[in-house]
């Protein structure tokens, strides 16, 4: 046990170098850029005035920002996804899969889960010991179950998930913006040390130009370091954005969530800018600071079933019957009804699934939809 124990304590402790790394980077980069470049290389007050003020505001919203992402706990699933006593003996007790399948979907049945595994089965988390709701997945990093999870960040040390997506998100935007602010407004400085104090001979190099070689190292490996940045968080960011008008996790891009007809990895998408509102929140003034405005509770999400070609519903009618006497899944026929998320409050509507239901086995084209007006 004890070497266990001394295990975990020096991951946790090893877990904490990628953040020190940044901090270190972001503390070096805010000495270098005020004192090395406004105080020592600037000579203009009014530019430096100017690139202070608009440094310190980029600085502060990306350390914010920063901040709420890895101090944020990850949200985890409420008690009434956990089995009762009884259930959770119960299930332990039974050997069979079919049997601890039964006990989970009678568990399940008033809870809002409208995503199954693969093979058809109720999403069980037997580390956690609860039923996952839907886009909900286990960390291993964090040993917790972590609602609508995106990914295990190592540069933040957290999960990304539902309680911080938005503060990882302005987290980039706003590192992105820092980057590029710092590397636009040295890249004069850096080109007048690369051409002019890089000659050895002094006499050659002009008077009262710029300082020596100590804010010279500063200088230029400041423009290197943002330069680099910029270019690799941008195509990060860039993803983000695309899996945010999506309305897809990371986890979700590469294995479509199960639903009643299938996978489908639109199943979540509401339409760009419903997609927008799930995450940043109703209030647009909101969008940009890194306060928690995110729709909805993280259990439950407005979802919709995209209308498939008839071939597809040709495959589907032939599975189902399969599918209904395999795992004898129930699914509710208004999702969300009671949903804490006002996405769909207004201006959608369910149809209810009876007699849909029949004309899809026949291999007919009518399938149960929502209404949405993107």
């Amino acid at each position: 046990m004890a070497p266990s124990h001394v295990l975990k304590c020096c991951q946790k402790v090893l877990a904490w170098v990628p953040v020190a790394f940044i901090a270190l980077v972001v503390a070096w980069s805010y000495y270098a850029y005020v004192v090395e470049l406004c105080v020592f290389t600037i000579s203009s007050t009014a530019e430096k005035v100017v690139y202070l003020v608009v440094f310190h505001l980029s600085f502060f919203m990306f350390v914010w920002s920063y901040w709420k992402t890895i101090f944020t706990a990850p949200a985890s699933p409420s008690k009434e996804f956990c089995l009762s006593k009884a259930d959770k003996e119960q299930y332990e007790k039974e050997e069979r899969p079919e049997s601890q399948q039964e006990i989970l979907r009678r568990a399940a049945k008033d809870l809002p889960i409208y995503t199954t595994t693969a093979s058809r089965a109720i999403r069980y988390c037997d580390r956690c010991q609860l039923i996952k709701p839907d886009r909900c997945h286990h960390c291993s990093a964090c040993d917790i179950c972590v609602l609508k999870m995106d990914h295990h960040c190592p540069w933040v040390n957290n999960c990304v998930g539902f309680s911080n997506y938005k503060f990882f998100l302005l987290f980039l935007m706003y590192s992105l913006l820092y980057c590029l602010f710092v590397a636009a407004t040295v890249l004069q400085y850096f080109i007048k040390f690369w051409t002019l104090c890089r000659r050895k001979a002094a006499e050659n190099c002009p008077k009262n130009e710029l300082p020596g070689t100590h804010a010279k190292f500063h200088v230029l490996f400041l423009f290197f370091v943002a330069a680099m940045f910029f270019i690799s968080i941008l195509s990060l960011f860039s993803y983000h954005c695309w899996l945010v008008g999506k309305n897809r996790s990371t986890i979700e891009t590469f294995r479509a969530p199960t639903f009643r007809n299938g996978p489908d990895k639109n199943g979540f998408s509401l339409g760009c800018s419903k997609n927008l509102r799930e995450v940043f929140g109703d209030e647009k003034k909101y969008w940009l600071i890194p306060i928690f405005t995110s729709l909805g509770d993280g259990c439950n999400f407005p979802t919709r079933l995209v209308i498939m070609d008839p071939e597809q519903l040709t495959v589907s009618s032939q599975n189902e019957p399969a599918k209904s006497s395999g795992a004898n899944q129930s699914f509710p026929t208004r999702p969300l009804s009671e949903s804490q998320n006002r996405l769909l409050a207004s201006d959608s509507q369910w149809v209810e699934g009876g007699p849909e239901e029949e004309n899809v086995k026949s291999g007919a084209k009518k399938h149960i939809i929502v209404s949405l007006e993107s």
